[in-house]
């Protein structure tokens, strides 16, 4: 929660060479996309702005310190944090012993301790210019979810679905961005933010379910009775523990919640008109089981019929009217609409698959 400067700078260095290398992967993948998507307009400009950052990543000037700091940054510390066992992950390479096989040596790692010493006022200095370079980064790229929307691709080939390979680089394009952003917020938020209790960064180890929900479902609400024109919007019902907390990214599941009650909200509205006094609620169920935490969201929107029901994970499906950007869409903070890009529910269920969760979707037509 206090990390010392020889800590951040531990981790500035870590970010110095880890951004660059994903960054790149990005744009590779980017050149390399099919059916000419490479030249559209909307993927040269996300193109370029990756490789601005890049380049600036590239640049940025490495810490002039007494050899003696350098011996201290690179060597183990004498106190090794003890960390809790992990679940089993299948997904991860083992070595034949069955151990893990780190790409990251130990000494490189966030959580690794570092002696406790004078550092130099450089060293405050070198983190600052990092975190501000790093904050510019990840402003440049905040629009980059509606500008990679392949609206381009779809009026080109002419069909509502999109081609299994452009749905997989998407999924890994996005996957990606989820993580770069997580690392550069975690990094600002150990060296912009005060000492929060329960936060370590922007993971808070004791995540309010039954608050998150309730924040979600009023913002949901509120984007529900702007866009209606509703006096009130259906109600929305939360059977969750006030006690049950876990660690994990607030934002993260907040923004998981927002989408889905976003999506329920509409479809309760649509199926029921807006002229009606009283709307079935939505209901929020929290479980809490020995394994896993699940949140159950139910409404009584109509359903989806079975035959669409692989499409809804499928960007830029939607039931809704379209959305339209215009093309020199640049801004970092729009007003969140309640339906219409078609990335809701799969960029949803990226976020809710990178810390090993999942969202599913089970319908009932009718």
């Amino acid at each position: 929660q206090n990390p010392s400067q020889g800590t951040l700078l531990r981790a500035t260095q870590f970010l110095a060479d880890e951004l660059p290398i994903r960054i790149a992967h990005r744009v590779k993948e980017l050149d390399n996309l099919p059916h000419n998507l490479s030249e559209m307009p909307s993927i040269v400009k996300v193109k370029n702005w990756y490789a601005q950052s890049f380049e600036e990543l590239v640049n940025f000037p490495k810490p002039e310190l007494p050899t003696s700091m350098r011996e201290k940054l690179s060597a183990n510390s004498s106190e090794h944090t003890k960390l809790p066992d992990n679940v089993p992950n299948i997904s991860i390479n083992l070595t034949n012993s069955g151990k893990l096989n780190p790409s990251i040596p130990i000494c490189h790692r966030y959580y690794s301790n570092i002696d406790e010493v004078n550092w130099p006022p450089e060293v405050r200095y070198y983190n600052e210019k990092f975190t501000k370079l790093i904050e510019a980064i990840k402003r440049r790229h905040d629009p980059v979810v509606t500008t990679v929307g392949i609206l381009e691709y779809k009026q080109h080939k002419k069909s509502a679905v999109i081609d299994t390979d452009i749905q997989a680089f998407l999924d890994r394009f996005y996957m990606s961005r989820i993580g770069i952003r997580m690392l550069i917020g975690q990094h600002v938020a150990l060296n912009r933010l005060p000492s929060r209790p329960d936060y370590v960064g922007i993971i808070c180890t004791k995540t309010n379910i039954a608050q998150t929900v309730q924040d979600a479902a009023d913002n949901a609400r509120f984007i529900c009775e702007e866009y209606y024109g509703l006096f009130r919007a259906p109600e929305i019902q939360l059977y969750c523990p006030h006690d049950l907390i876990f660690t994990y990214v607030p934002t993260h599941l907040s923004h998981m919640l927002f989408e889905l009650l976003k999506n329920s909200l509409r479809a309760v509205v649509e199926l029921f008109g807006d002229e009606v006094d009283e709307y079935p609620p939505i209901r929020v169920i929290v479980a809490e089981g020995k394994e896993d935490i699940t949140i159950k969201i139910s409404d009584e929107g109509g359903g989806i019929p079975r035959s669409n029901i692989p499409l809804v994970w499928t960007y830029m499906y939607t039931t809704a009217e379209v959305q339209k950007l215009d093309p020199d869409f640049v801004d970092t903070d729009f007003k969140a609409p309640m339906a219409g890009f078609g990335y809701g529910l799969p960029i949803s269920r990226l976020y809710a698959r990178y810390f090993g969760g999942d969202l599913k979707l089970i319908s009932m037509e009718g």
